[in-house]
């Protein structure tokens, strides 16, 4: 398995050509040489075949005289087979072994020594007779400096109650079958050889053909546009490539969406940028032209006052930009108790100049709470901070004078969560899915007096999904026309620790 699991450096096509010529070498390899063993096993049995033939007519050409003697009347074709040709030497011998008085079956060869009856002498015998006669016996040895396959045959002879034995020895050089074996390996090779040149051109062109596809799918890719970014045809790659095809349509798909928000963004903040700057440019137009001091001035905080709004749009925007980006910040553990207690203090100066009462309440002092006071999450906490505080900042600039603002955490099952909710002005429950967009106010169901940039929930959102959060608006607190005031849940995975 740690073959497969491992990351294979390199091509496709020189893992393919890597795994399968070898592969296909080895076996070719192995067939030739069990073809080779197999052919010589068969040349071996049908020379064997043909010496024993020999033999047997020796055999059974040995007969009784009157006198009790023994005599060989061999026929002529087995004179012809025992003939010598120009490399095929042939050697036989009969001999009596009467004199040994035991049976001969399975006696080593050399243990016996009798009377040549016909043939040449020296012959090798076997290193045992076999068990039962007129069995064979194959071997090989050495004759007169010749290597020569042998078989050697015993038999009982009886006449007129007298028992006799005789061994009959034929072998021939094996310079002939050796021939014939190593003329067959050749042309065995040859063919093999043929097979094998053949084969790794069959799977060079099919590896070449196959991966085709693959590369005019390359070829393609090379050749569009850089701003080209149409799906790929996934009906011209083979079907085991059709979902990597639809992997990287799917990412191109990704690619194009953020493409258009980065469009939509420039297009969106361009616009939001100009207004103030036209005003500014106006306005300081205006005081150039003034000879009045006091106007001049009037028209100078005018100015101060246009600039800070910028100034703050200038920053929602960067937020934004990094906020809809893909960097993945420092992640970490996160205690939302002390973070919004943090945050609390930070804008508490700000919602006194609006006298509104801004407050936090201690998880401890819940029912939602935890008991050492703390609730964790793994996220980045400077892009939580900023979620919080945009929405903390969100309230104090739309709830309106003389309104409550209350901050609280706690947890709930795998999750946890950051309350901001005021007793201000509210908003129409159906506009709070929309109002999370880009520059967008709450339209006319809002009923703030305060006009701000309208990206402050559109940041909050944003950073609250790069840390696998969401934000939620509900009903908030009462307000005191009779109301009801808006509240901004922000919920977060809870922080585990391994082993719970």
């Amino acid at each position: 398995m740690a073959l497969f699991s491992r990351k294979p450096p390199g091509s496709i096509r020189f893992w393919l050509l890597s795994l399968l010529i070898p592969g296909t070498v080895g076996l070719m390899v192995f067939d030739s040489w069990n073809d080779y063993y197999a052919l010589r096993a068969v040349t071996s049995a049908v020379y064997d075949s043909a010496l024993l033939d020999p033999a047997k007519v020796l055999e059974t050409s040995v007969a009784f005289n009157p006198d009790g003697s023994l005599r060989i009347d061999p026929p002529f074709y087995a004179q012809v087979m025992l003939e010598s040709r120009a490399g095929d030497r042939k050697y036989f011998r009969v001999e009596d072994v009467s004199a040994v008085e035991q049976p001969l079956s399975g006696m080593p060869g050399n243990a016996i020594e009798g009377e040549t009856l016909l043939g040449m002498q020296g012959l090798p015998r076997p290193k045992a007779f076999a068990e039962s006669e007129g069995m064979p016996v194959f071997y090989t040895g050495m004759y007169r400096n010749d290597e020569v396959r042998m078989v050697a045959l015993w038999r009982d002879l009886y006449y007129e109650g007298s028992r006799r034995q005789i061994v009959v020895l034929v072998g021939e050089s094996v310079d002939v079958r050796m021939r014939t074996q190593q003329e067959a390996w050749r042309q065995g090779l040859f063919r093999d050889a043929r097979m094998l040149i053949l084969v790794v051109l069959l799977v060079w062109f099919s590896v070449a053909w196959a991966l085709r596809p693959l590369n005019e799918l390359r070829r393609e890719i090379k050749a569009r546009d850089i701003d080209n970014l149409l799906p790929l045809d996934q009906n011209k790659v083979p079907h085991e490539v059709v979902p990597m095809v639809r992997a990287v349509n799917h990412h191109i798909g990704l690619y194009r969406q953020v493409l258009g928000k980065q469009a939509q963004f420039l297009a969106d903040a361009s616009h939001q940028l100009r207004t103030p700057l036209a005003i500014m440019r106006t306005q300081a137009q205006y005081a150039k032209r003034e000879p009045d001091i006091a106007r001049t001035r009037e028209t100078l905080g005018a100015i101060v006052q246009q600039l800070g709004q910028a100034s703050r749009l200038t920053e929602q925007l960067l937020s934004l930009a990094h906020a809809s980006g893909s960097e993945i910040a420092p992640q970490g553990r996160v205690d939302l108790n002390t973070l919004t207690r943090d945050i609390v203090l930070q804008y508490l100066t700000l919602a006194r100049e609006k006298h509104q009462d801004l407050g936090w309440i201690d998880c401890r002092d819940l029912e939602t709470g935890t008991p050492d006071g703390r609730v964790l999450v793994l996220g980045s906490e400077a892009e939580i901070h900023e979620a919080v505080a945009n929405l903390v900042h969100n309230a104090i600039n739309h709830a309106g004078e003389g309104c409550t603002i209350t901050v609280s955490t706690g947890a709930d099952g795998e999750q946890a969560w950051v309350s901001v909710s005021d007793s201000g002005v509210g908003l129409d429950p159906s506009l709070r899915e929309t109002v999370f967009g880009r520059f967008d106010r709450g339209g006319q169901g809002h009923k703030s007096p305060n006009s701000g940039s309208g990206l402050g929930l559109a940041i909050a959102l944003a950073y609250a999904e790069r840390n696998h959060g969401t934000i939620v608006l509900e009903d908030g607190d009462p307000s005191a026309d009779g109301g009801t005031g808006l509240r901004a849940l922000l919920k977060l995975p809870l922080y585990r620790p391994q082993g719970e």
